[in-house]
């Protein structure tokens, strides 16, 4: 069983996603209910839960003013909003979970089945996002492999390349990681000032492009 909070300053959003937890997930307990940032924080502390639902903005605060005031969070975040482009980029940089209200059930049973109680990946996670969304413009982004979560600055990534559905990340370092997502989710999600799609497979970093060649079709040195 995950024990959750749900931290919301509006009471009918709370009593809707209270419902539909109720009814649709049953392997999730709501322990406590929060109106705003403040009381938010002080439940959070006395109950140390598994998950929180998480609205973004409040009468006293954000979401993210809440997780800033917690050190070390042991706890899955899934924050529910009204469409946010900024923050929405945020959490996909950062490898979150969200919800759009109004909630669609559907999307909040596939948002809690990816939820792992003590997961040890999520504070790194939420640590990624707090200092996101300090940023005018992202410079780290998670993903999401085989292997884990690998957490990596912009400037490290040399280029991407697409294999079907799948992403390959080439790095500075010779590393190699491969995400399954696709290119063009990536090339949405990137800044397209640092990063350009020089072929129909291939997203480079324009810092490590030295010249653009027209001749046979195009390509990059």
């Amino acid at each position: 069983m995950l024990r959750a909070i749900i931290v919301d300053d509006e009471e009918d959003a709370r009593g809707t996603l209270r419902a539909f937890i109720s009814q649709f997930c049953k392997q999730v307990e709501i322990v406590e209910e929060a109106d705003g940032v403040n009381d938010g924080y002080r439940k959070i502390l006395n109950n140390d839960p598994d998950l929180v639902f998480l609205d973004i903005q409040m009468e006293d605060g954000t979401g993210f003013d809440l997780l800033q005031k917690i050190r070390n969070p042991q706890f899955n975040v899934i924050f529910c909003t009204a469409f946010d482009e900024y923050a929405i980029k945020a959490f996909k940089y950062s490898a979150i979970d969200y919800l759009l209200k109004p909630i669609d059930p559907d999307e909040l049973i596939e948002a809690v089945s990816k939820v792992k109680k003590n997961d040890d990946s999520a504070s790194a996670r939420i640590e990624s996002l707090v200092e996101n969304a300090e940023k005018k413009e992202m410079d780290r982004i998670t993903l999401s492999s085989q292997e884990g979560l690998t957490f990596v600055k912009l400037e490290n990534i040399m280029r991407l390349e697409s294999d079907s559905n799948y992403t390959h990340f080439f790095l500075k370092t010779g590393e190699k990681i491969t995400v399954p997502k696709s290119l063009k989710e990536f090339e949405n999600l990137l800044p397209t000032s640092r990063f350009f799609r020089t072929h129909q497979s291939h997203l480079v970093n324009l810092a490590y492009v030295k010249k653009y060649m027209r001749e046979d079709g195009g390509y990059v040195l």
